[in-house]
């Protein structure tokens, strides 16, 4: 079966794969921004650094990973490495050449079309190629432990729990493979995939013995951990309306666990909490987003479909505050930083919210590129990474 992928990218769907696009006059401008604006905090940027051509036109994600005070990141153009947190010093890299999607005239792999960014365990880094690909490299230098070829994409991070890493593939299947060679465990195949869907994979979440994830049919998938058998579903949205777009309800989002409950949304669905030991809903509210969400005390936040970024009441999904400055803006999903979210736009600005009342606090300018990864924050720095790959670190202070 064919399908079509959509990104959300310049503010609309962007068709992909044979669909027509929207006509220009149909996407909506980004909101301008103020600039009478006056920033209420401070933003330091401590350093910069360029991780080959980032996504480029993928429609892919490329977050990095911080772990140990050492920062990882790819690019779709075969560049990987690694890099002082504090720093950006650059500790290692790599640059696979390819020539066109299939890897010609790399003689040591198949393909080195890095997507989804990397995942990073102990001394072992897992990532995953457009072309199918998993690749396990060594943290101290990148060099290649082993590499297994899989029957579609692989678009978002794989997750790593303990000694079996878990990939998912955009036809809809999840794998789990051996940390050590790479060697398959158990695959679980979800059956129909949708014609229509977003371009992308929210990551997976591995916890307590259990794999979450939002599926591109709109539902929450719980898997066993140890041999991928499914556990429980929980829809996130109907599927209802007049036209395939309308229809359309994909779980993009990474799944959020905090304590016993589970936050997960979809794109025409719901925001909803989730039992994690029984997947009994807990709550749920219309909400329709295609990013992730991120928690901080007994707030969610959220950017909605439209760009608009909101705080929820997460013990019972009710309305702290919405922000509408950033409307049309296609901004990143939010990353919390102290007492403020941090979230990029499509064009490339940085945009401080402050957690208590959603009023904007602070702004850079990272580039002219649009920010899709969500940035990451460890301590008191704010990693964000454009589509071009600039990656830049930022630190908050008193104004």
């Amino acid at each position: 079966m064919k399908r079509f992928w959509l990104i959300v990218a310049a503010g609309s769907l962007v068709a992909l794969a044979g669909c027509h696009s929207f006509k220009k006059e149909n996407i909506q401008p980004p909101t301008p921004l103020d600039k009478k604006f006056q920033p209420t905090v401070q933003v330091t940027k401590v350093w910069s650094t360029r991780v080959g051509h980032g996504a480029g036109n993928s429609g892919v994600r490329m977050e990095p990973a911080v772990v140990d005070g050492v920062i990882y990141a790819a690019s779709t153009d075969g560049a990987i490495g690694a890099y002082d947190a504090a720093t950006g010093k650059t500790i290692w890299e790599k640059k696979q050449r390819t020539h066109g999607w299939f890897g010609w005239g790399d003689k040591n792999r198949p393909d080195a079309v890095y997507a989804g960014g990397p995942s990073v365990f102990g001394d072992l880094l897992v990532i995953g190629t457009l072309n199918g690909h998993v690749y396990g490299l060594n943290t101290k230098d990148g060099s290649e432990r082993w590499h297994v070829a899989l029957p579609s994409e692989v678009i978002d991070g794989p997750t790593i729990a303990g000694d079996l890493i878990i990939v998912r593939t955009q036809d809809g299947r999840v794998y789990g493979l051996d940390s050590n060679s790479g060697d398959r465990r158990w695959v679980n195949d979800q059956g129909n995939v949708p014609l229509l869907s977003l371009r992308g994979n929210g990551p997976m979440l591995a916890a307590n013995g259990v794999v979450f994830f939002g599926s591109d049919d709109g539902k929450l998938i719980a898997l066993r951990q140890d041999n991928g058998d499914k556990l429980w579903e929980q829809k996130l949205a109907s599927g209802e309306g007049r036209t395939d777009i309308e229809r359309m309800n994909d779980a993009d989002g990474a799944v959020i666990l905090d304590g016993t409950s589970l936050y997960a949304a979809a794109y025409h669905g719901s925001l909803t909490s989730i039992d994690g030991p029984s997947g009994r809903p807990l709550w749920a509210r219309p909400f329709s987003t295609y990013t992730s969400l991120s928690i901080s005390g007994n707030s969610l936040f959220a950017a909605n479909e439209e760009s608009q970024v909101w705080a929820f009441d997460k013990s019972s999904g009710a309305d702290m505050w919405k922000n509408d400055a950033l409307r049309y803006r296609w901004v990143s999903a939010p990353a919390v930083q102290g007492n403020y979210i941090v979230l990029g736009d499509i064009e490339g600005y940085v945009h401080w919210l402050q957690t208590s009342d959603g009023a904007l606090a602070g702004r850079e300018r990272l580039s002219k590129k649009a920010i899709r990864a969500q940035p990451v924050v460890v301590g008191d720095l704010a990693y964000v990474i454009d589509v071009q790959g600039h990656l830049v670190a930022y630190r908050l202070g008193a104004k």
